[in-house]
């Protein structure tokens, strides 16, 4: 009925009031970057003088005029008001490592409002006036001691500066004016993610412009760049369950539960169609992110049930890297309005695949000549084969430093597991490039390797032929060449791509600097790609990285094989890694020492954290649940009360042997830290058979907390 009296509307229907409300539908092809103060907005607003002096400090590293700094100020305040902003806010990313209990949780920010006081009125009490101060979007204070630090902090000598960076654009969401921004010591110290990353980035920079002159190549360059392009992993499931969850809760990852008995057998899940409520959540982020100017462009279902996978166009690193953060908050934050919740942990569910983040990975110059494409022109050849002789250095010489940029508690869990490459760091440039190197060291021309693409039939009349590429994709290498670029395969789906992209720049820039040197001293170009790959061949392996044979090889070739985060850590300082941060300008000794303690002890809090939980949720749920279940069984068969009495008191004993574990936890980092991997954690894992074993005995309704079966799948039959 459509009657207008309010009776009626009661009774036939919602009142406008009790109406549900109704999202407005956003086209994401018609926002795009619309909330993104990027170089298209800045030098559409800005006066022209004002944007060549700006674009010019971030090649030369100088600072911003005081006079710029008050125009840039002015535009994009009132550029952010536009937009509906109240506050802004210097957005840094403190060294709280992977860990995937909260989700998305590594960035941080306080908000500040837009506002300042006039201080050339003449009244005692100054008025307000809406306004952004240019010294305050420049630079921010807050206290570093009650972040990660290392000791490089301490609570009376606590001072930390925020600092924008400059060559990564402001965005608006949810009425703040984001700033992105490295984080320092009052006496310069780096205590966060980024400021390692874009000193990288300047290494990468200087040692690549004297490469490219020495070898006498890019010879218009006058700067370059590293880009990354993340694939994120991620399970989702709903809110309630994941509430239900103790160890969800705390750890991130499920400390008990058995599989359901369809799980991932049949590759049933892998692009299969999105479920309707995750379609849903996709969506609105897809359009949040291409908002603020990320250009997401593929989603899709992963390998796992209830594991999906969103990823953007690739950009310049440091950008790149400051989206991938938002990007899980912003998974987040929307995951809660629909009651999801979003599970970013490297292994959330035992016995199926668990989520990365494939860092791709590459190095150009800004006249667009790429290191690792093989290019169209001579020069472009000749760069892709210095390229890889340099990554291959890099790769051989600071194996243990790409390893430990990956070395969690969660990553863990994932790395060699059939899922992810193994340990052992090792360098796939294809099939045919491998031939080709041989050729290079026995005097064969650089121009020698064909990039050419591969005509292959459909063998139907309806499908045209496909164009393979250059070299065929290694899933179980750790670092695969994709066409024009590497895949870091092994980094972690909760970690901050800014740790392994760094150490990916440092070994890049430490093989361009060996590269120049040697033809700086006299050897032709050709001859020094060869010395490289000589000397560095043995990292380079083409072959199955998750075959047992494998792990016998590569240490017939020296490569470690560091399958645990302590063992990665310890390596963290060995002097041949303090000598190259040093020298590229990217950690000082004393930030390089800091760091290795800020990961020990993101290690040990995460297995601590895990082992008390573990104990919670046997004392408090497992075997009070056990307890009834054992009751029921009494009035049934003799044989059937035994079975169930015997596997219920092997939780309780493998619990006390869990307890008594756990308190011999103590000492030096290092030792503290390798006790929870190699006692605490076995136990855990005999802890988790007993009470797994007793969930598939025990009265499915008496068991405390929400089944595999129900987290992974019942979210799928809701529109």
């Amino acid at each position: 009925c459509a009657g207008g009296d309010k009776d009626n509307q009661l009774v036939f229907g919602l009142s406008s009031r009790d109406a549900p409300a109704i999202e407005p539908i956003v086209d994401p092809l018609n926002v795009l970057g619309d909330d993104l103060f990027d170089d298209k907005v800045m030098s559409l607003k800005l006066p022209p003088a004002v944007m060549k002096r700006f674009q010019e400090c971030l090649i030369s590293g100088q600072p911003t005029s005081e006079e710029d700094m008050k125009v840039i100020a002015k535009i994009m305040f009132g550029w952010a008001r536009e937009r509906g902003c109240i506050d802004f806010a210097h957005w840094f990313f403190p060294t709280r490592g992977g860990g995937g209990a909260v989700g998305g949780m590594l960035g941080a920010y306080k908000q500040d409002t837009l506002i300042d006081l006039d201080f050339g009125s003449k009244f005692v009490t100054k008025p307000m006036k809406a306004c952004l101060p240019h010294e305050r979007l420049f630079q921010g204070e807050t206290d570093g001691s009650s972040f990660p630090n290392g000791g490089l902090r301490v609570t009376h000598s606590a001072a930390a500066f925020t600092t924008w960076d400059r060559s990564s654009p402001p965005f608006v969401l949810n009425k703040t004016l984001y700033i992105p921004c490295a984080f320092i010591t009052h006496f310069g110290k780096c205590i966060d993610e980024k400021t390692p990353l874009l000193r990288s980035m300047d290494a990468v920079k200087k040692e690549g412009l004297r490469l490219l002159k020495a070898a006498d190549l890019g010879k218009n360059a006058q700067t370059i760049y590293s880009y990354l392009g993340w694939e994120q992993e991620f399970f989702v499931i709903k809110a309630e369950h994941y509430k239900a969850r103790p160890d969800l809760v705390n750890t991130g990852r499920t400390l008990f539960g058995k599989l359901p008995t369809r799980h991932q057998q049949g590759d049933l899940n892998y692009f299969a169609p999105v479920p309707g409520t995750v379609q849903k959540l996709l969506d609105k982020v897809q359009t949040a992110m291409l908002q603020v100017g990320c250009p997401m462009a593929v989603k899709h279902n992963e390998v796992a049930p209830g594991q999906h996978e969103m990823s953007p166009v690739f950009r310049v690193a440091n950008v790149s890297c400051d989206t991938n953060v938002l990007f899980m908050e912003v998974m987040n934050r929307e995951a809660a309005k629909m009651g999801l919740q979003v599970l970013f942990h490297e292994k959330p569910f035992a016995g199926i695949n668990g989520s990365g983040k494939h860092a791709n990975w590459s190095i150009g110059t800004d006249t667009g000549l790429n290191f690792f494409y093989p290019g169209k022109t001579e020069e472009g050849a000749k760069l892709f084969v210095t390229g890889i002789a340099c990554l291959a250095h890099g790769l051989a010489k600071y194996n243990e430093l790409v390893r430990c940029s990956v070395a969690t508690a969660g990553n863990d869990h994932r790395l060699g597991a059939q899922e992810a490459p193994p340990a052992i760091i090792s360098l796939y440039p294809g099939q045919g490039f491998e031939q080709y190197v041989e050729s290079v060291i026995a005097g064969g021309d650089l121009l020698g390797y064909k990039a050419e693409k591969k005509k292959q039939e459909t063998g139907c009349s309806q499908a045209m032929h496909i164009e393979a590429n250059v070299e065929d994709r290694n899933r179980t290498a750790p670092f695969p060449f994709c066409g024009n670029r590497f895949e870091f395969r092994a980094v972690g789906s909760s970690q901050n791509c800014n740790l392994p992209v760094m150490v990916c720049n440092a070994i890049m820039a430490a093989g361009m600097a060996h590269m120049a040197e040697l033809i700086e001293k006299g050897s032709n170009h050709r001859d020094a790609v060869a010395a490289m790959f000589k000397e560095n061949k043995h990292v380079i392996f083409t072959g199955n990285g998750y075959s047992d044979q494998w792990k016998q090889d590569a240490a017939k070739r020296g490569l470690p094989n560091l399958n645990t985060t302590p063992k990665a850590l310890a390596t963290w300082t060995e002097e041949k890694n303090q000598a190259l941060f040093e020298k590229m300008g990217i950690y000082s000794r004393e930030e390089t020492n800091a760091r290795q303690e800020v990961m020990y002890e993101n290690y040990i809090t995460a297995l601590k954290i895990e082992a008390d939980t573990m104990i919670n949720m046997v004392d408090t749920g497992i075997v009070p649940a056990c307890a009834k279940d054992l009751k029921k069984s009494n009035f049934s068969s003799k044989k059937t009360a035994a079975a169930r009495k015997a596997a219920y008191e092997a939780i309780v004993q493998e619990a006390d042997k869990l307890k008594a574990v756990v308190s011999k936890t103590e000492g030096p980092l290092a030792k503290e830290a390798a006790h929870l991997c190699d006692a605490v954690k076995p136990q855990m894992e005999k802890l988790r058979a007993a009470v797994d074993k007793a969930e598939a005995l025990m009265e499915s309704g008496l068991y405390p907390y929400p089944s595999y079966e129900t987290m992974l799948y019942s979210h799928h039959f809701e529109k």
